[in-house]
């Protein structure tokens, strides 16, 4: 008997050691590519100066966060984007993702690839389609101007608030179809005799929507919610791309002024570093209480 567990003991360890042989690789490439980068940005953000003359300041970068109207209006743009598009966006795939559920609408793989393409396009390329759009003699202005509404071309991208208006308007474009991709697999798992019971029992389009679809949809919408949250506070492209943060730095956001600090005029590493870790508390905090007001249970 004695014998037998030394064996079957051994045979378990094999096992053991086997499965950490194949998780070793993998294991030590998430430690390398970002465990490492993450411990080494916060070591970098505890110094000043540039390149070989950076020393260690202690949270001297921290505190001169606490004192830039440049960062705090970073700060700004970036949760009044959080705060518009992101509820619009979501609302707008769950209202979609249900009609284009309804098995007898005609045409739903036509529009439903119609819907996700957006996400597919090339960053650049749309950007470039909207910035001719909203140029000054660019078809926003045309047709405004032609249908009376405007009297002269209007600068889209010279206004604070019409530029982030623009940025708002791509994001809800391009992550629309994204995000209701996610609704619509949901609502494909969800029995169509729940819908008809209801239906039956008198209840109409919008006590459908509201007391079926979006309760038994809560963990997905929870997850894009997190997603897009992730998503918006990081968001780099849009502002780099469309509006250049203009005007001024009006519409720039967080990511964009992180890139701006550490590589455009004279390079403050350990200063972009202390902003990149702000961005890391934000998600971490909103992802935290979007789990706690989202997951009943």
């Amino acid at each position: 008997m004695e014998q037998r567990k030394k064996s079957r003991l051994s045979l378990n360890q094999k096992h053991s050691l086997t499965g950490w042989a194949f998780l070793f690789v993998a294991s030590a490439l998430l430690i390398w590519m970002n465990f490492y980068p993450m411990v080494r940005g916060f070591l970098i953000s505890l110094q000043t100066g540039v390149g070989a003359q950076m020393s260690f300041a202690g949270f001297v970068n921290y505190a001169r966060l606490l004192e830039d109207p440049q960062f705090r209006q970073t700060v700004t743009n970036t949760f009044f984007y959080l705060l518009i598009q992101v509820p619009i966006m979501l609302i707008l795939a769950l209202i979609l993702a249900s009609m284009l559920n309804d098995p007898t609408l005609k045409a739903r793989g036509f529009f439903r690839t119609a819907i996700f393409l957006p996400c597919a396009v090339g960053l650049v390329a749309y950007s470039l389609v909207f910035r001719q759009m909203f140029a000054i003699s660019g078809i926003v202005n045309t047709i405004a101007m032609n249908l009376g509404i405007m009297e002269t071309p209007f600068n889209w991208f010279g206004n604070t608030w019409s530029a982030r208006m623009i940025i708002i308007l791509g994001l809800i474009w391009r992550w629309t179809g994204f995000n209701m991709i996610f609704y619509l697999a949901g609502l494909q798992n969800i029995d169509r005799s729940i819908f008809e019971a209801a239906r039956i029992d008198g209840a109409n389009v919008f006590h459908q929507f509201w007391r079926i679809t979006v309760p038994l949809l809560r963990p997905i919408i929870l997850l894009t919610a997190i997603m897009s949250t992730n998503g918006t506070l990081q968001l780099f492209d849009e502002s780099f791309n469309l509006t250049g943060g203009g005007p001024g730095i009006t519409s720039r956001t967080m990511s964009h002024h992180i890139f701006a600090t550490a590589f455009q005029g004279i390079p403050q590493v350990g200063y972009a570093s202390a902003m990149s870790f702000v961005i890391l508390i934000f998600v971490a905090v909103l992802a935290f209480v979007q789990i706690k007001v989202g997951d009943r249970r």
